[in-house]
């Protein structure tokens, strides 16, 4: 059973026993409950992890480390304690704005996004778990099979794509790195013209073309963005790297739906995880069906191979 905040908070040393404590639950979250926590010499944020998250395929061990390494790296706010067993993170609360999605798609904005992925790609320390989108949306199917879940009529169809897209990029497979693969537009504060990553529960040892691709399709970037984007985080736009991303679009989009189909089956938070699900998997389903398909998957295929 998860802990109350009160209760919470009477784990963290810093915090326990203090009488000058105010609590105030914040919103936006749709797993996980998070409060705001004042004190008379600081702010934070303590996590209450949602009910069965196990079944999500999350990890708060990977999670507090891949928070603990963004916050070293300032991409995130800095973790300053952790509550174990139940695995609740406690992190600095963060004056920041929210970067609308609209604003988000600018050049600029871009520019920043790809420069704090690929710093985390490449400078944070490995992470204790793998998240591999394929073996991920194979473990939500199974979990929604098993809580009775109900998923769409043309489901068949679209899990025969995501094998299909599987099967492509292993002919070129890709070098393990930690990535964040939760990278909604919530997720993302500006504090003081810093840009903040927050919400580190899906990470783990992953392939960037995952997580640029997760990205894209949460802000609905154009052709000439993606190429922005690429343009920012390589510093070229090569056919293949465009193809890896636009292959795995659809993939997060039904990692994303598969997600909502289990939330009905075992979430406790009065959302409308149905509509969510079938949003999704609609948008899986035009991104499938693309015309320029058939040339992605060519340009992601190395030279040589059939």
């Amino acid at each position: 059973m998860a802990l109350t905040i009160e209760q919470a908070i009477q784990r963290v040393p810093f915090l326990a026993g203090r009488h000058d404590l105010t609590v105030q639950a914040l919103t936006g979250g749709i797993t996980n409950l998070n409060f705001r926590v004042d004190s008379g010499d600081g702010e934070f944020v303590i996590r209450i992890t949602g009910a069965e998250t196990n079944l999500l395929g999350i990890n708060r061990q990977a999670e507090y480390a891949a928070n603990l390494e963004a916050g070293k790296l300032g991409i995130a706010p800095e973790v300053l304690y952790f509550i174990e067993p139940e695995g609740y993170l406690v992190t600095r609360f963060i004056h920041g704005a929210t970067v609308p999605p609209q604003e988000m798609r600018k050049p600029e904005n871009l520019t920043r996004v790809a420069r704090k992925l690929r710093l985390f790609h490449e400078k944070a320390s490995p992470l204790p778990a793998e998240f591999n989108a394929f073996r991920s949306i194979e473990l939500l199917e199974s979990a929604s099979h098993s809580h009775q879940c109900v998923f769409p009529r043309d489901f068949d169809w679209i899990a025969g794509r995501v094998r299909e897209v599987e099967r492509v990029l292993l002919r070129d497979p890709y070098r393990p790195c930690p990535c964040h693969d939760d990278l909604l537009n919530l997720n993302f504060l500006d504090e003081g013209g810093e840009l903040r990553i927050l919400d580190w529960e899906y990470a783990g040892m992953g392939d960037i073309y995952f997580d640029l691709a997760n990205f894209s399709h949460h802000h609905e970037l154009s052709d000439d963005q993606i190429e922005q984007f690429l343009l920012s985080y390589f510093g070229e736009v090569r056919p293949a790297c465009k193809a890896r991303l636009r292959l795995l679009w659809p993939v997060s989009e039904v990692h994303e739906a598969l997600w909502g189909t289990l939330q009905t089956g075992i979430s406790e938070l009065d959302e409308d995880f149905e509509a969510y699900a079938n949003h999704w998997y609609a948008l899986a389903t035009t991104a499938f069906k693309d015309g320029r398909w058939r040339g992605w998957v060519d340009d992601a295929t190395p030279r040589g191979q059939p």
